[in-house]
């Protein structure tokens, strides 16, 4: 017979904690330690004084107005030495003038008036077509409450069946004949610019490398055109705030397009300012004279002589306005960067041709030899 399991004993095993050791005599007490400890946390984290410079943001500079270039007088097909201290005034600050360009005031004027109804697109449909890295063109996107952000808007324009498609079902009525208009505004500021690029090249002091493989990097939008709403009557403290912070987001953000100039559409402007990491300048723009500043691209081809600048006008009255920049980069600029590459023959292909070149040649010997 099992033998029957042993009864589990009703008072199992007590495991108590071992009792608190007590605080040896003559050490301090556990509030005190706190004490010391709170008075040592109070000084060693305690926060220091800084004391920014005087001059930490960019000093805003007034500028003669700067160097005007007649197309009409221009010599586009050798060098012109009237074009030397001009040169010298554009390598400083990055911008000129121009002045009998040919460009059509009315065909300006039309296409500014039709560029208000772009800004009419309610927000809930501007977020179809807000600018993205994959998709660089359409609405300016703006975080939260920016400052400026009511001063002006931006629209980004370029040669895209994707833009015209999106536009063309959420625009107002009308867009196909803004695009059409803009369409030859661009074709004429793309023939101004190909005639005063190579000038400035010419008279450059230095050899230019044209079609640079670096620059390219897969961007082959072309010309972009940049359109802005101003917004009127504005407080001048709202005005200071927003320029500076223009400044500090063109300085780190700089341009999102790869250009070689930048010819900027702003008759009618109160000023006009310059931005590069040198300093912030501005002028006061003659009328009915476009106004160049310089690109990225003809800083490398130039060896730094021309420095890449950003320009913003700045509109002051009564009434909106819409002013309009054309980031120009001419066809050439990927063009000859293609044909420029050394041309090399592979191993295999000269392979070929050695077999091909002796069965020519034994095919040669067979026929003088026979006939």
């Amino acid at each position: 017979m099992a033998a029957s399991p042993q009864p589990v004993s009703e008072n199992p095993i007590d495991f108590r904690a071992p009792p608190p050791s007590p605080i040896a005599s003559g050490r301090r007490s556990l509030v005190t330690n706190d004490e010391v400890l709170t008075e040592y946390l109070e000084h060693s984290l305690q926060v220091p004084d800084l004391i920014l410079p005087d001059k930490f943001f960019p000093k805003q500079n007034s500028l003669e107005n700067p160097p005007t270039i007649d197309l009409l007088a221009l010599n586009l097909d050798e060098f012109d030495a009237s074009l030397c201290k001009v040169v010298e005034s554009i390598a400083r600050n990055g911008c000129f003038q121009l002045v009998n360009h040919g460009i059509s005031s009315e065909l300006v004027s039309s296409v500014q008036a039709a560029a208000t109804g772009i800004f009419q697109v309610p927000p809930e449909k501007r977020a179809e077509i807000t600018r993205l890295p994959e998709k660089p063109y359409g609405f300016e996107e703006v975080h939260g409450e920016e400052v400026g952000s009511e001063l002006s808007e931006e629209f980004v324009w370029c040669r895209d069946q994707g833009l015209k498609l999106t536009m063309e079902r959420i625009a107002p009525i009308g867009y196909s004949n803004f695009g059409e208009k803009l369409e030859t505004l661009m074709t004429d500021i793309e023939k101004v610019s190909g005639k005063i690029l190579p000038s400035l090249l010419k008279n450059s002091q230095t050899k230019f490398v044209y079609g640079n493989d670096d620059m390219v990097q897969g961007k082959e939008l072309g010309t972009v055109c940049c359109l802005y709403r101003h917004s009127q009557n504005v407080l001048e403290d709202e005005w200071d705030s927003s320029l500076r912070y223009d400044v500090i987001k063109m300085l780190i953000r700089g341009t999102d397009y790869s250009h070689a100039l930048c010819l900027h559409l702003c008759d009618g402007s109160s000023e006009f300012h310059v931005y590069s990491k040198k300093g912030w300048v501005s002028f006061t723009p003659d009328k009915n004279a476009l106004v160049v500043t310089t690109g990225d691209q003809i800083q490398a081809w130039s060896g730094g002589q021309y420095k890449h600048v950003i320009g913003r006008p700045i509109f002051k009255g009564e009434e909106d306005c819409i002013s309009m920049a054309f980031l120009y980069s001419p066809p050439t600029f990927i063009s000859n960067s293609q044909s420029n590459k050394e041309k090399t023959i592979s191993l295999g292909e000269q392979a070929i041709m050695a077999i091909f070149l002796t069965l020519v040649y034994q095919f040669l010997v067979y026929f003088y030899r026979n006939f």
